[in-house]
């Protein structure tokens, strides 16, 4: 018996252990010094923050280790000391280290992206492993960072070799074990007892997402992908809700029952508006309003794009519904709050819900949804094609200048657009059709040859360059086609490229380009009226003076008899979903907290107000309702 008997096989864990510590020590104070800045976390919140990551890390790693604990205490001491075992344990400790130097990576490159740890962009990353895992190696250096993690855990385990040989040298008693075990079960109840987010202490964001442990953060989100609205967040009494949704929404249409419950209004025909016109929604990818130089960009990113809204009308107040292209999808065509935690697009039972394609239909028209990429990445097909749109994807679109994991390039992408809308014109009824574009997307790859866009290397910068190209190209060639004189263009973005800053809820990330482009027929100007893309099937519909009845959340901007300026914006943020109205905006989120916020857009700052029980009950109406319609599939 050695020396080290009475933990000896327990060692090599206690020092991985500190080396996960370590890991996780170092990586919090490098997105700390790289990322805090930005969003004002500063000298004074290191302490905090810092105190608060050693506990979380603690409760992870506690969980983490249950394996390893329950193997060596389990393991008999003949076969731990075999040369087998040895070799084998060897091999995972190596793996272990190896594994928690290249999670640090990915967890730094997450952070760049999206200012926060792991969330639920990261579910929704690992459900479609075959694109992420193929983009993240066309975007990074995977295998010099693999080559350096694996350099590096090997140097790591030969300086343990000797302790890794003396650990299974000598006999550790199985009272030992136990007692080991038993101290371990101990150390378990406070983990069990804290969850990541039970220390936050800062009114600033980034400050506590630093203060998360990845991990655990990971395996939260996993567990809060689809909640239950009225389990997690702040409701009210079922008849309140829906009065207060009515209530909300009765400037918007005739309500065609006085059934609580019955939020569909009919909209008459209007003569005066601009008729049935052909109807071409195209969501740009990624394409943030800080990009544009009518938004005050000086770099020339998107001169095709400013040159268009010379010619359109440019709302200069627009704003995504989230951070994700599905969320995007789900508010433009079915004018539908952002509920939490996971857009609809991707839920079981949302096919026939009421939305613009069946509007369209019946009107009429022939629906389309077009994309660069397959559309069953993200359910898009199935949400699509179960809402009365025809579909037509990668798998349609032959012969494409150039591919990468995403899809087509928006070149190609729009070159197939002009040829589908050739084919529905010649069928003499008019057409309304989303496109979807892919190219302003990691790994920011185009067809050579394009002045100022290099094919490789150029990053989000060259997508955006390149996004603009396409988009300008498009509608030139366009102009071309017989249809396009009675055509309304649509140009709006998904979501903007980050999401970053200090707020639960940072609006000004969330700033988009929206465009109605239809020369000769909208007269060029803009508008500073706040919009969500909930709203754009309500302004377009109304602007064309078709008839529909529907339980569409959004306005038509255009209403003069609301004040546009109160418009109120719905927002969602990981688990938060916010109504914002005018400057004030109320952000619910789980735990059923509700906190209230001015907003000054001049300097894009939030303070914190004394809370508004009426306004949290307007928004929690809103978003209440919505999710109740859903689960019900009473949302038709």
């Amino acid at each position: 018996m050695t020396k080290y008997s009475w933990i000896g096989r327990f060692r090599p864990l206690l020092f991985i252990s500190l080396v996960y510590l370590g890991i996780s020590f170092l990586l919090r104070l490098v997105l700390w010094k790289i990322f805090g800045p930005a969003a004002q976390v500063g000298w004074g919140d290191v302490f905090t923050i810092l105190a608060a990551g050693i506990l979380n890390d603690y409760v992870a790693l506690i969980f983490l280790n249950i394996p390893g604990v329950l193997y060596l205490t389990f393991m008999p001491d003949k076969a731990a000391r075999s040369k087998t075992h040895r070799g084998v344990f060897a091999l995972l400790v190596f793996l272990s280290i190896f594994g928690m130097l290249y999670l640090a990576g990915v967890e730094f490159f997450f952070f760049q992206e999206f200012d926060a740890r792991f969330n639920l962009v990261a579910v929704d990353y690992l459900i479609y492993p075959h694109e992420v895992l193929v983009n993240i190696w066309e975007s990074y250096p995977v295998v010099l960072i693999m080559l350096a993690d694996a350099l590096l855990a090997g140097i790591i385990l030969a300086g343990i070799w000797p302790m890794l040989a003396r650990a299974f040298s000598g006999e550790t008693k199985i009272t030992s074990r136990l007692v080991f075990l038993a101290g371990y079960l101990v150390l378990l109840i406070p983990a069990l007892l804290m969850s990541t987010d039970s220390l936050d202490r800062s009114g600033n964001r980034v400050a506590n997402e630093l203060s998360h442990n990845g991990v655990s953060s990971l395996f939260k989100a996993f567990h809060t992908n689809h909640l239950d609205y009225d389990a997690y967040y702040r409701i009210m009494d079922h008849d309140k809700a829906f009065a207060l949704a009515r209530q909300e929404l009765a400037d918007n249409g005739t309500f065609v029952s006085p059934d609580p419950e019955n939020l569909n209004r009919t909209h008459p025909a209007n003569p005066d508006g601009l008729g049935r016109m052909n109807v071409v929604v195209i969501v740009e990818e990624s394409f943030s309003g800080s990009f544009c130089g009518v938004f005050g960009n000086t770099k020339n990113l998107t001169p095709r794009f400013d040159r268009l809204c010379e010619r359109g009308l440019l709302f200069t107040n627009a704003y995504a519904s989230g951070t994700r292209t599905v969320r995007g999808l789900e508010a433009i065509s079915t004018s539908f709050p952002p509920i939490p935690s996971e857009a609809i697009v991707k839920r079981p039972g949302n096919e026939n819900m009421a939305g613009w394609g069946r509007i369209m239909n019946e009107n009429g028209y022939h629906s389309s949804f077009l994309y660069g990429g397959y559309g069953t990445f993200d359910n898009m097909n199935a949400f699509f094609s179960g809402n009365g749109f025809a579909i037509s994807d990668r798998m349609n679109i032959e012969d494409p200048e150039f591919t990468n994991i995403w899809g087509v390039s928006d070149g190609d992408l729009f070159t197939h657009a002009l040829k589908y809308y050739d084919d529905r014109a010649g069928e003499n009824r008019p057409f309304f059709s989303i496109i979807m574009t892919t190219s302003n997307h990691r790994p920011y790859t185009f067809p050579k040859g394009i002045p100022g866009v290099p094919a490789e290397g150029g990053g989000r910068k060259a997508g955006v360059k390149y996004a603009d190209h396409a988009l300008g190209e498009f509608l030139e060639q366009a102009e071309s086609h017989a249809w396009f004189d009675n055509t309304l263009f649509v140009i709006v973005a998904d979501h903007c490229a980050r999401v970053y800053g200090r707020a639960e809820v940072p609006v000004a990330t969330y700033h988009i380009p929206l465009l109605f482009y239809a020369p000769g027929k909208i007269p060029p100007s803009s508008l500073a009226w706040p919009v969500g893309q909930i709203d754009i099937a309500p302004t377009v519909l109304a602007a064309l003076g078709l008839p529909y009845t529907a339980p569409f959340y959004g306005h038509d901007i255009f209403d003069q008899t609301r004040d546009p300026e109160k418009n109120p914006l719905f927002l969602n943020h990981n688990h938060d979903v916010a109504m914002m109205v005018g400057d004030t905006m109320a952000v619910l989120g789980l735990h059923r907290s509700a906190r209230l916020f001015h907003y000054d857009r001049s300097n894009n700052t939030q303070t914190l107000l004394e809370g508004d029980p009426d306004t949290f009950d307007r928004a929690a109406a809103i978003y209440q309702t919505a999710y109740e319609l859903f689960r019900e599939h009473a949302y038709r």
